[in-house]
């Protein structure tokens, strides 16, 4: 199927993909009455929530926290059936908000943006796809996810595998059967941690291959009731306006107090009540020194192995699924509903990759050094090439030819998490070096988006042709990413928070740690300041 928005050849601003941030950065530049194009890769809008619909699949922040915030009547008319919604009900949600606000029309679907070079002389991106369809456009965004390049599992033999194989990151949209079949699932980070406990309600056998184990914690998600829902619509505004101020785009009362200072009781007592409340955030918030010191890590580390120890009946399997190589959550924890107990089943079984790694895939299976496992069907769980990876997959040209790919050689550098010095006119939504995957995505995308709106609006309001990063701003504001990350445990682990998971990419935090409310204050201390640390120019002048 595909759907091509008329006459887009020439246009005010391209935006790739749509997704959430997508559809509302493009309902945010039609209020300023411009012509504006979307190219979507996948055959239907959604991003995250069209590609990702493995079983088991769903938002591990609170349903009615993670939606738009930008139109109150959307917010009394949608209602979310549980607290952490399910794939099919986030992506009816986003069909719903386009169909509300008529955004498909300028939605281009089954098109991949495959190379965008500048123009320095006209000040256009000329923007090329896989259709063959070529774009002219003075604003290109970038849209396109931090979570949304697959990462190849890299096992050799692949080819040789004779049964189903498939990827959690792009999962087929017909349905999908595992009755009397014996299946693999290969990675145990969170679309692992979903996905296992509904695959072996269906499969005959399920093998899960772990190489890391995660640290999951209990989601206890259930109906939402209309009584607390009637609540929360009762007081949005304020909670919409909190959660634009709080620190991760969720609202709750910051933690204080040091883990280490507190007595092993009280501390039992903090952990136990967070571990209850269902909250992805719930142990980070018992006390400000989790991410910081090694030894208070060590306190609520060790708590969550011995929630595993009493969920899994077999020690040994118990000790495998718990983590000791690195501190807790500085890989993405997960929620986890049901994926500790499905190693009771009698027909699931885990294998340790770092006790007996695998050798090769087979025509039958898959082979590790104890042996061939036969295999019906292999379901690859193998997480993303986060947060850059959506970018890089672009053949991107900047100013003096300069590649985008060049430039981030060693790692993203860029102003603000918005744009990369010698790429005019070219923003990036959820990119490197923001708040992005350590906040509440919707919230974020949402200031990404007004701020970029806001910036374009003021260039046309002042005939300005151009905006580009200042290159010592990029510098220093790279720096500041890297200082507050080195304050943190972040860095001692291997993760995709580091580019680690990916051969050959250069090791490098790639998120803000400074908290949103921080990070918002900056950018808008930039806009007020007439865009400090950027470079506005046109008519010939630059300033």
């Amino acid at each position: 199927m595909e759907n091509t928005a008329p006459g887009a050849d020439r246009v005010d601003a391209l935006v790739v993909g749509a997704g959430l941030s997508g559809l509302y950065q493009l309902y945010r530049l039609r209020e300023l009455g411009l012509r504006v194009a979307v190219f979507e890769a996948g055959e239907d809008i959604g991003g995250t929530w069209y590609w990702n619909r493995y079983p088991g699949a769903r938002c591990d922040v609170e349903s009615m926290s993670y939606s738009y915030s930008f139109s109150p009547e959307l917010d009394q008319e949608w209602e979310w059936s549980e607290r952490y919604a399910s794939q099919p009900e986030i992506l009816r949600y986003i069909h719903h908000v386009a169909d509300r606000f008529g955004l498909r029309g300028d939605v281009t679907l089954c098109t991949r943006v495959t190379h965008a070079a500048y123009d320095d002389t006209a000040h256009t991106w000329r923007v090329s796809t896989d259709t063959g369809r070529a774009v002219t456009t003075r604003f290109l965004i970038l849209a396109s996810g931090c979570m949304s390049v697959p990462k190849d599992p890299g096992i050799p033999g692949l080819d040789r595998f004779t049964g189903e194989v498939l990827h959690t990151a792009r999962w087929p949209r017909e349905e999908v059967s595992f009755t009397g079949k014996r299946v693999a699932v290969v990675g145990t980070g969170c679309s692992g941690v979903q996905a296992v406990p509904v695959i072996a309600g269906r499969a005959a056998a399920l093998t899960v291959f772990q190489r890391t184990p995660a640290y999951a914690l209990p989601a206890h998600n259930r109906p939402l009731l209309d009584a607390e829902t009637a609540e929360l619509k009762s007081r949005y505004p304020q909670f919409r306006r909190a959660q634009r101020l709080s620190r991760g785009g969720t609202v709750f009362e910051p933690p204080a107090g040091s883990a280490l200072a507190a007595d092993e009781a009280e501390r039992t007592a903090a952990y136990e009540a967070a571990w209850e409340s269902g909250l992805l955030s719930g142990l980070l918030r018992t006390y400000t020194d989790i991410l910081t010191d090694e030894k208070a890590n060590e306190t609520v580390a060790e708590f969550v192995r011995s929630k595993i120890r009493s969920a899994v009946d077999d020690p040994e399997t118990a000790e495998a699924l718990s983590p000791r190589t690195f501190p807790f959550a500085t890989k993405r924890p997960c929620l986890d509903t049901g994926y500790y107990a499905a190693y009771n089943l009698p027909h699931v079984k885990l294998v340790d990759l770092r006790a007996t790694p695998i050798e090769t895939i087979t025509p039958r299976g898959i082979r590790t050094t104890e042996g061939e496992h036969p295999l019906d069907t292999i379901v690859f769980a193998t997480g993303f090439d986060a947060l850059t990876g959506s970018q890089l997959a672009i053949d991107i040209v900047g100013r003096a030819e300069m590649s985008l790919r060049e430039k981030w050689a060693d790692g993203p550098r860029n102003h603000l998490g918005l744009m990369t010095a010698g790429f005019p006119n070219l923003f990036t939504v959820l990119g490197p070096l923001s708040p992005s995957v350590l906040s509440n995505i919707a919230v974020s995308l949402e200031q990404q988006v007004e701020w970029i709106t806001d910036c374009i609006a003021h260039l046309n309001r002042n005939g300005l042709t151009e905006i580009d990063a200042a290159p010592e701003a990029e510098e220093a504001w790279g720096a500041h990413v890297a200082e507050l990350a080195d304050a943190t445990l972040y860095p001692a682990a291997e993760s995709w928070y580091m580019g680690s998971n990916v051969p050959g990419k250069p090791r490098v935090f790639l998120a803000y740690t400074g908290g949103l409310d921080r990070y918002r204050a900056a950018c808008e201390a930039s806009a007020r300041a007439g865009y400090s640390g950027f470079v506005l120019s046109g008519e010939g002048r630059e300033r």
